[in-house]
């Protein structure tokens, strides 16, 4: 690996300090390749924080354009990007502000034949369809899928990693079909700072995934509840009769 620069040094000062990232840690980082599918509220923040620490590539997929609705919440946008593609506009700020981190934008909805390069995939969606062809992809190709949501007041963030570790459950296990009752952000609303807890949540579990940090939240989902400010903690199993988890990762 190239040595950090006196730069580099400067920059991650606060991370190389750290026994649990340190320099290698920083070094595992700058080699990172992450896909972000979803570039909003969950996607934007998140994708800001990924390149903050340096991660070497973030590939970021969305074919969406800014409007004023956004601004409440996606912060990484503001009324001078109105109209513009989300992917193009996030991606100008972040290559602005982190010049050491390649970043390219896909502007255009994901699909499932659609290659992703990352070597982890975060599920920054608002749609089940796409959702659940993400976490298809990510068992088969035994990668990590960070997933998170958010609604009104509430959140969660949990990590599936069916394909990778032994009896980890995926997002199917986790929600065997579309429930009747779902509804986007925008038929039901959300709360500004709440997409923000999920966001930063979901950029510290790839940093710990990348790194080898603490404790991912493999087979657990983190439920934030923005009203009483009591984060909590499920465990989720794996389903013997999933029919993704059933099938062996091509790779």
């Amino acid at each position: 690996m190239t040595p950090l620069s006196p730069e580099d040094l400067a920059r991650h000062k606060r991370h190389i300090m750290l026994k649990e990232i340190g320099g290698p840690g920083v070094q595992k980082l700058r080699a990172a390749t992450v896909s972000l599918v979803g570039a909003g509220a969950l996607g934007g923040p998140c994708a800001m924080f990924l390149a903050a620490a340096g991660i070497g590539k973030l590939e970021i997929w969305d074919d969406d354009h800014v409007e004023r609705s956004n601004l409440q919440r996606q912060v990484q946008f503001g009324e001078g990007d109105l109209g513009k593609y989300k992917a193009d506009i996030l991606a100008a700020h972040l290559m602005r502000d982190h010049p050491s981190t390649a970043v390219e934008p896909r502007r255009k909805r994901w699909a499932e034949s659609d290659a992703l390069h990352g070597k982890i995939l975060v599920d920054a969606t608002d749609n089940f369809a796409t959702r659940y062809a993400l976490n298809k992809v990510a068992h088969a190709s035994a990668r990590y899928m960070v997933h998170g949501a958010a609604a009104g007041w509430n959140g969660q963030v949990s990590v599936f990693a069916s394909g990778r570790t032994a009896d980890a459950p995926c997002y199917k296990c986790w929600v065997p079909e579309t429930p009747p009752d779902a509804e986007a952000c925008d038929e039901v609303g959300v709360v500004g700072p709440v997409t923000g807890m999920v966001s930063t949540a979901m950029a510290l579990e790839v940093i710990k995934l990348i790194t080898g940090a603490g404790s991912p939240l493999i087979g657990r989902l983190l439920l934030l509840d923005g009203l009483s400010a009591t984060p909590r903690t499920i465990s989720i199993r794996r389903d013997a009769a999933c029919p993704i988890c059933n099938q062996l990762p091509a790779i």
